[in-house]
């Protein structure tokens, strides 16, 4: 898979140049990126600060974590219940 030739907070900047007044086939053209590519980043990225994506990015990591300590927990649950279920 190709890796990505805008960080996010470029993008946002990318996105800030079209809200300003900019046309978007100019941006799009000054950029290189085609116009799908700007529709799909203003779904996803519009209306954000580049503050907003790091703290994204921190929730979703966080999140993940969480999740990882759930499942470990769980599975300790279950061998510890399975173990006292075959000495009774």
């Amino acid at each position: 898979m190709r890796e990505p030739c805008f960080g996010e907070s470029e993008i946002v900047a990318v996105l800030k140049k079209a809200d300003a007044g900019m046309a978007v086939k100019g941006v799009c053209r000054k950029h290189g990126i085609g116009q799908a590519t700007y529709y799909n980043w203003e779904s996803r990225y519009g209306g954000m600060e580049a503050s907003d994506i790091k703290r994204i990015k921190e929730l979703e990591e966080e999140n993940r974590r969480l999740k990882q300590m759930y499942a470990d927990r769980s599975l300790e649950n279950t061998a510890m219940k399975d173990l006292i279920n075959r000495m009774l």
